[in-house]
């Protein structure tokens, strides 16, 4: 018999992302165990100790093992913006049914934003990101502009359709902020992938919103062992490139001159008047000190 996985508990039941948005658990196939066996193939029953478990899942994720983690898949039935959609289909690694506006009619819902969440381009560092927020006053005019849009657009959208105009055309002046529906069905190692990527601080909110859902109710439940391995390895780790260990190493012991004169050697810092200016690598590199509790060199 099955041992029941906390997962059970959640299957089916929607969990709300955003403001109309949801991520539900239709299926799955594996857990913790099922990655062990699949690890432990090559040389028979081995040992069955759960604490040696949970040491060979760490040595698997530590260590970028991944092949056990094909064994575990999980099939989620998502209700996502397009815009976000267009984001999360990029992920190539996963099987996916799409609702259909060409044969339905499109879901009458659309994202909006409220005064306080309209988000500022970030120019400085990550020119893709945004940072900070709109002023609440100039956030209200922008959220009724985006009603009377969405408004308008499903209006017209709806107009067409009562005239008979077909729906794979009808549908294109509908808005990105439009809500589409999918079954996502993808293995736990390209998943783990996936979480990486979008619930990193520079992912966009929205999709930000949905990962941190899947990885926190879903995930965690599903494969918890695997779960805190890759939180400690993979999420929440610092990985540190060679030049990063060499120059942590001068300043470690002392060498700061040596380490300022590699930086520059190799472009991560420029002499403009008498200030050191860093490049986007160099600045990268300074919010990897900050975390190590190592004092800037510049």
């Amino acid at each position: 018999m099955k041992q029941e996985n906390p997962i059970d508990k959640i299957l089916g039941e929607q969990l709300p992302v955003l403001d109309d948005g949801f991520v539900r658990v239709i299926d799955y196939l594996g857990d913790d165990s099922a990655i062990v066996q699949a690890a432990r193939v090559s040389y028979g029953e081995g040992t069955k100790k759960k604490s040696e478990d949970r040491e060979l899942i760490r040595y698997l994720i530590r260590h970028r093992h991944t092949s056990p983690f094909e064994m575990c898949e999980i099939k989620l039935h998502v209700r996502v913006p397009m815009d976000c959609w267009r984001q999360w289909i990029r992920h190539r690694t996963a099987n996916v049914n799409e609702y259909s506006t060409r044969y339905s009619v499109a879901i009458d819902a659309m994202a909006a934003t409220k005064p306080d969440e309209w988000r500022q381009q970030d120019i400085s560092t990550n020119r893709q990101g945004s940072m900070g927020s709109l002023d609440k006053k100039q956030g209200a005019i922008l959220s009724e502009q985006e009603k009377d849009i969405q408004q308008k657009s499903r209006e017209v959208y709806e107009q067409r359709l009562e005239l008979g105009v077909a729906r794979e055309q009808a549908r294109k002046d509908l808005p990105l902020s439009t809500y589409t529906e999918a079954y996502w069905k993808i293995d736990l190692h390209n998943l783990l992938n996936f979480l990486r990527l979008r619930m990193d601080l520079n992912a966009q909110h929205e999709i930000r919103e949905y990962a941190n859902v899947i990885g926190h109710q879903i995930v965690k439940k599903w494969v918890p062992v695997t779960w805190q391995a890759f939180l400690d390895y993979q999420l929440n780790a610092l990985t540190l490139s060679k030049i990063e260990t060499d120059f942590i190493s001068l300043l470690a012991t002392g060498q700061t001159n040596e380490a300022l004169d590699g930086m520059k050697k190799i472009g991560w810092i420029k002499i403009k008047g008498d200030k050191r200016v860093p490049n986007l690598e160099a600045r990268e590199f300074a919010n990897k000190l900050e975390e190590l509790g190592i004092e800037l060199p510049w």
